[in-house]
């Protein structure tokens, strides 16, 4: 048992839990989990695509 209990709020804890599973679903994108690009702008637009990817599926 823990002597001292942290306060927990679950509230942002979904919040967090579903950002996280959105950079997963966007990290299985190949070209976004190793950056391809070199240009940042490329980068951006690569990420761009696969999240309208990810949200039309």
């Amino acid at each position: 048992y823990r002597k001292r209990l942290h306060p927990f709020d679950p509230e942002p804890y979904k919040r967090r839990n579903l950002v996280e599973r959105a950079f997963c679903r966007i990290k299985d994108f190949r070209r976004v989990a190793t950056r391809y690009d070199k240009l940042a702008r490329t980068y951006t637009a690569a990420i761009a695509l696969a999240a309208i990817v990810t949200w039309w599926l």
